[in-house]
């Protein structure tokens, strides 16, 4: 039953979420803002395909906000973001190029 239950905890979620990344102050809109995104990937993975998306450096500011209320760490879940935080269906990001909320 212990190794069913591991092998089952260690099987990759393919499932997608949908994430729409909308701008905050004076950061760019991005002309497409829906996304599909893996839900086993890490928060981070969706940092680094916003610097990609906006042209971003590494080293350039960039916040990002879970429905303008916090800031979710890099290395939490897409998946458990979805559950706990949708909208409508969707994962809303908003970022900024300045920090806006806590």
């Amino acid at each position: 039953e212990t190794i069913s239950a591991l092998e089952t905890y260690k099987q990759k979620d393919t499932s997608r979420v949908v994430v729409r990344f909308k701008a905050v102050g004076n950061a760019p809109i991005m002309k497409q803002n829906f996304y599909k995104i893996t839900a086993s990937n890490r928060f981070q993975t969706v940092i680094q395909f916003l610097r990609k998306e906006l042209g971003w450096k590494a080293g350039d500011p960039l916040f990002t906000y879970i429905n303008l209320a916090f800031s979710p760490a890099p290395d939490d879940m897409v998946s458990n973001l979805f559950r706990s935080f949708q909208t409508d269906g969707h994962l809303i990001v908003n970022y900024s190029t300045t920090a806006a909320w806590g």
